[in-house]
């Protein structure tokens, strides 16, 4: 039986890979294998952190646009999380913050519902 070599066409494979990768960096990182894995690499690295960072990015903004339109009806966030809670609104962040951005009357709704559940409370 003869030896399979599977160096040469399984290492071009790799750096065809990974230079597709890299296409569109700057200077030599787009063209040269082992610069391009380094930049790939790091690349890879900040797109698996920033996938996770995305969503507390997101949270943050929500609580941002919640908060900002609470106070327009003389609530804090807080407050109106918690009226919200006490009311038994099952509503998410993002929901509430799409509300509060396109529909004014509808988040008011939810204002004076947290209102008068803090009240009764």
């Amino acid at each position: 039986m003869s030896r399979v070599k599977k160096g040469s066409p399984r290492a071009h494979a790799r750096h065809v890979k990974v230079l597709k990768l890299a296409k569109g960096y700057r200077g030599r990182s787009h063209n040269c294998y082992r610069i391009a894995l380094q930049r790939v690499e790091k690349a890879l690295r900040y797109a698996y952190r920033d996938r996770r960072n995305k969503k507390r990015d997101f949270r943050g903004l929500w609580i941002q646009r919640i908060n900002a339109a609470a106070r327009e009806h003389g609530m804090t966030y807080s407050r109106f999380m918690n009226g919200v809670h006490v009311a038994g609104i099952a509503i998410d962040r993002k929901v509430l913050a799409e509300l509060a951005v396109n529909d004014a009357a509808a988040f008011k709704s939810i204002v004076d519902q947290a209102k008068k559940a803090i009240k009764a409370a």
